[in-house]
């Protein structure tokens, strides 16, 4: 059998250049549609952290409203029977999405942000580049392959044009479809269009972030111990602002089935219920929460609890049934968390909080490649000794556990752990491996055996 064809080249060129035409056009059509979404944006958010109470009292649980209304009605107009969820969409639909709903999570999360709701900006632009690449891919009756490698190189679209990070940001829309597995065959064509989409956001005027932090560059073996320990203290509390997401989503849903509520009524029951905590939590918590996190990699002291406040605000935000992204707070409860701790570790608040940002998102969203070279290009190449041992310590500490339900198993983070691979991880547990019970099992005999010689020879 002939190891080597002489069209393997021509075939792998002619791959390349299909690939800078397809996520080229895709990349462009989103950044643009993006661009559009985040100018609107930032013209309402970021208005009402000072804002009287009794303005709040009046937006939150309107807001509420609004979006159990869109997201109650709107979905009736789709008769696809399919899922808008971007992962599902790559995962299990060959890349297929409702374009007739596309409108409808983007107008919610305008309405969410403008009045103080707590969540993030790249869930619609997520949203939106998988929407963008899916019509791109049903208008040039494109092949199921084709489909799902296009959809997804338009979510990395859509957070290349949100984070101003292109090369992690295209990761990221790729790592973020299974734990523990990376298309590689998702790579080109994302990059492509996640750089593309970053150049054609700043053309059209979006403003991103330059932060100046100081690493130190005779990094050492103990203080890489120190950001390995603050990777683990990021991972625990990751995992509480997933588990207190996903009990606010069963609260809220056990509510709305014991008092028979119109489905509308529970986001506007979430709103209130914000109101009510912000008349003790101060309003920095609400929308995107930017000025605390800029705040927190300024060095400027942090609270210790502020990580679990706005982990809070967001659980009932989202869990309630407003629609936002799940992101952006991983950045906020990251900065704040590293920001906070980084002292008793010896380190600079800024660099903790650089650091604790990057690591939560490795955590929550289990990508850690995409959190490393997220840090890099947020903070320079002399991060990248601080942030690698942190993000991989994160994804680790915080198991089996996803913001992302939809989010596929494809291997265990641990070879003492089990788990059915190809299954969404908010269906399926990690369980003691075979070998670890096993073990278990044996030590228990041997230290009965142990118990009954000695009560023998008493």
């Amino acid at each position: 059998m002939k190891r080597y064809s002489p069209a393997e080249p021509l075939v792998m060129l002619a791959t390349i250049v299909l690939w800078l035409l397809l996520a080229t056009a895709t990349g462009a059509l989103v950044g643009t549609v993006c661009s559009l979404f985040l100018g609107a944006l930032f013209a309402s958010e970021g208005r009402l952290y000072g804002a009287p109470l009794w303005l709040l009292a009046l937006l939150l649980p309107g807001a509420g409203l609004v979006n159990g209304l869109l997201l109650h009605y709107g979905y009736r107009a789709s008769t696809s029977g399919l899922d808008d969820k971007p992962i599902v969409a790559v995962n299990e639909q060959q890349g297929r999405m409702p374009l007739a709903t596309l409108w409808i999570k983007p107008i919610a999360a305008l309405v969410t942000l403008g009045c103080g709701g707590s969540a993030g900006k790249e869930g619609p632009c997520s949203h939106i580049g998988a929407g963008v690449a899916a019509a791109v891919g049903q208008v040039l009756r494109l092949d199921g392959e084709l489909r799902k490698r296009l959809v997804a190189c338009g979510v990395s679209a859509g957070f290349a044009s949100v984070f101003g990070t292109p090369i992690a940001g295209a990761i990221y829309g790729v790592e973020m479809l299974a734990i523990g597995r990376i298309r590689h065959d998702f790579l080109f064509p994302g990059i492509v269009a996640g750089v593309t989409s970053f150049f054609v956001s700043r053309w059209w005027g979006l403003p991103y972030p330059d932060y100046h932090i100081v690493f130190e560059a005779n990094f050492t073996q103990l203080l890489f111990l120190k950001t390995v320990l603050i990777g683990v203290l990021c991972g625990i509390v990751a995992s509480w602002f997933v588990e207190l997401l996903h009990l606010a989503r069963k609260l809220f849903d056990a509510l709305r089935e014991r008092l028979a509520l119109w489905p509308p009524l529970v986001p506007m029951l979430g709103g209130v219920l914000l109101v009510l905590l912000v008349t003790v939590l101060p309003t920095d918590y609400l929308g995107l929460s930017l000025p605390l996190m800029e705040r927190a990699l300024h060095g400027e002291p942090m609270p210790y609890l502020g990580f679990l406040w706005k982990a809070l605000l967001v659980a009932i935000t989202l869990g309630s049934g407003f629609y936002g992204g799940i992101a952006t707070p991983q950045f906020v409860i990251g900065a704040v968390t590293g920001g906070a701790f980084a002292p008793w570790l010896g380190l600079a608040p800024a660099q903790g909080a650089a650091v604790g940002m990057v690591a939560v998102v490795a955590a929550a969203s289990n990508t850690p490649i995409a959190a490393l070279l997220m840090g890099i290009e947020l903070f320079g190449g002399g991060s990248a000794w601080y942030v690698a041992g942190a993000c991989v310590a994160a994804y680790l500490m915080i198991g089996h556990r996803s913001v992302y339900p939809a989010q596929q198993l494809a291997y265990a983070k641990s070879g003492w752990l089990a788990t059915r691979q190809g299954l969404p991880v908010g269906h399926e547990k990690a369980q003691l491996s075979f070998g670890v019970l096993r073990w278990w099992r044996n030590s228990l005999r041997r230290l009965r055996r142990l118990v009954q010689r000695l009560r023998n020879r008493s």
